[in-house]
């Protein structure tokens, strides 16, 4: 057998080798290209806008409507109404018109100190010190419409907000430095009684006048004297010959 010569085999597998490479560029080239104006541009990752963001709703108002003032609700403890039939309040009826003083010397000498000693207990901080100014037996003291069975001093830490009287004492000195008015003049239950609203129409009252029971209760107060028909927070009387009748809530 002859042996065909090596250069002849060679030459022949580097004629097919071109003839593939030629075919491939053919095909390649005959693809459309794309113009760059047909390429999508890559769209930036969205980074979330950290001051647009809405924060989570919040389970109630920071502030109220006015900046922040509390709201002016009640703040007024009704005390309950007596029985029916069993109303033995002390308090004389105010027949209108009535007189409206705002000079503490104009009272009495006996129901001027009486008054001083009620403002002097009820400074000292201390419900105690008005024991003895509540007096005893059927000159005691009214402090309710009902019947209380507590001990006068207890029954004041009772009612006070509180819970030591202190707020008790706060609004005895506030009512004694109001106005204050005179009924049953020359009569057995002739009284001083303070404040002065206790006589006056609540829708009636002058800016000046609200402002003075403002002194005393709140706007949301004042809004509830007027659906219940007249002045209803404490009231203090104070007989001529310096007697304390009673210190009263409500009618």
């Amino acid at each position: 057998m002859v042996d065909q010569p090596r250069h002849e085999f060679r030459s022949g597998d580097l004629i097919v080798l071109f003839a593939l490479a030629f075919t491939l560029l053919a095909v390649f080239a005959l693809r459309p290209a794309h113009a760059l104006s047909e390429l999508k541009p890559v769209e930036p990752p969205v980074i979330a806008d950290e001051s647009t963001k809405t924060p989570p709703p919040l389970d109630g108002p920071l502030t109220n409507p006015d900046g922040g003032l509390p709201d002016p609700s009640p703040i007024i403890r009704q005390t309950l109404p007596s029985p029916a039939g069993d109303d033995d309040t002390d308090e004389p009826d105010i027949a209108e018109p009535v007189e409206v003083m705002t000079d503490p010397t104009l009272l009495p000498e006996p129901a001027q100190r009486m008054r001083q000693l009620i403002i002097d207990a009820a400074s000292s901080g201390d419900p105690e010190k008005l024991r003895a100014l509540f007096g005893i037996g059927p000159t005691a003291t009214q402090l309710s419409l009902g019947e209380v069975d507590a001990d006068p001093v207890d029954y004041i830490r009772l009612v006070s907000g509180d819970g030591q009287g202190q707020e008790i004492l706060a609004i005895l000195i506030d009512l004694l430095n109001t106005g204050f008015i005179r009924v049953g003049a020359g009569e057995a239950d002739e009284t001083y009684i303070w404040p002065y609203f206790v006589a006056l129409t609540i829708d009636e009252l002058t800016p000046p006048q609200r402002v003075d029971l403002l002194r005393i209760v709140t706007a949301g107060d004042l809004d509830n004297m007027k659906t219940y028909g007249g002045y209803n927070f404490y009231r203090i009387g104070i007989s001529p010959d310096g007697e304390w009748r009673f210190f009263l809530a409500s009618d």
